[in-house]
This record gives C-alpha cells, structure tokens and sequence, in this order.
C-alpha cells in the first residue's frame, strides 16, 4: 500500500511525454520541488486536464514512485487564478518559477520559501503600476534566494528579509532597489548554475 501525500503546491512547469502524459515540476509546501507525472491527462476525458495547468496553485495528493512522484488527484483553491491574464504578472512570474527550478534540486521541504513564494505572489497579482511590480519581483527573488542561504548579513536588506511580506515593503524596496539587485546578482553568481 502507498502513503499519499496531501499538499499544495504550484505548478511550475510541465512537459508533455507518451501519447497523453505529462511530467510537471511542482514546488510543494510539504515536499519541496517534485517532478511527478500525470497519466492520460492530455485526453479529452481526463477529469484533471484544466485543473494541471502551469503556473496553478492547487491542492494535490501524491503517490511517490522509484523515482518520481505520481499524481493521483488536484483541485484548484481558487487563489493565484487572475495572476496569469495579465502579461505584466504572468511574465513576473514565469521568470520566478524558471529561477526556481534552475536553483532547486531534489525533494527537500522548504516551507519558508514555499510560504514566502505564495505571499509574494497574492502582493503581485493586485498590483498594477509597472514599477511596483519590478519591486515585488526583486522582493521575491531576494527572499527566495535568501531561503536557500545564498544571502549574507547585509544590514540594510534584513528588513526585506525577515520582516512580514506586506505590500508597504513596495516603497521600501523603490529606495534600496539597487542594493537589493546588487544582493539578489552577487548570489546569483555564487551558485554557478
């Protein structure tokens, strides 16, 4: 008998394989960023062909294999649904979701970055003016980037990090932007990937 996990997660991308499956990279708030397949999903009679969407925030059971993990079930929180209609937020946040998987390997839970992503993300999708969005987006990557230990002590940015993420921190970040890209490039270039 398999364990089914139950998490959430959001969809960072997908690739198709066979007739009708597909393999999607997810970042789990339980498991961290998986690689799990969906078989028969691309079939006009798949039940959860419009709920596997790339970029979706879902409610997922999981069923872990040899070596890779199977979907079983998803269902949509009805959360993160608008920030893909607009090309300002959908383009944001596939640069993210690419970041991510580019600096993630292997399952291991994360739940400060899986929590920081989220929160980040319902401040992206209510904002409109452009650059506000470019100070959300610069956010996000530094706290990413700083829950996976590439951030050293830089005093100034601390309050970027380990404060609350709220959206006042969007005037903040306008005043330390560069610090913040200097921070967010320097770490970057550590990781050599």
């Amino acid at each position: 008998m398999h364990h089914i996990h139950h998490t959430e997660g959001i969809i960072l991308g997908s690739k198709n394989f066979g007739e009708a499956g597909k393999y999607y990279s997810i970042l789990t708030r339980d498991l961290g960023l998986i690689l799990a397949s969906a078989q028969g999903v691309r079939k006009m009679s798949s039940k959860l062909r419009f709920v596997l969407q790339d970029f979706a925030y879902l409610k997922i059971d999981l069923v872990q294999g040899r070596d890779i993990f199977r979907l079983t079930n998803a269902s949509k929180t009805n959360k993160l649904e608008q920030i893909t209609k607009r090309p300002e937020t959908f383009e944001i946040f596939a640069k993210i979701a690419l970041l991510l998987r580019r600096l993630l390997t292997g399952v291991e839970p994360n739940e400060a970055l899986f929590t920081d992503l989220l929160n980040g993300l319902f401040i992206l999708e209510k904002t409109k003016p452009k650059e506000e969005l470019r100070n959300i987006e610069a956010i996000i990557v530094l706290r990413l980037v700083n829950n996976l230990g590439y951030i050293g002590g830089n005093g100034v940015l601390q309050d970027f990090i380990k404060s609350p993420f709220e959206e006042t921190m969007i005037f903040e970040a306008s005043k330390n932007r560069r610090t913040i890209l200097s921070e967010i490039n320097k770490a970057l270039k550590e990781t050599h990937l």
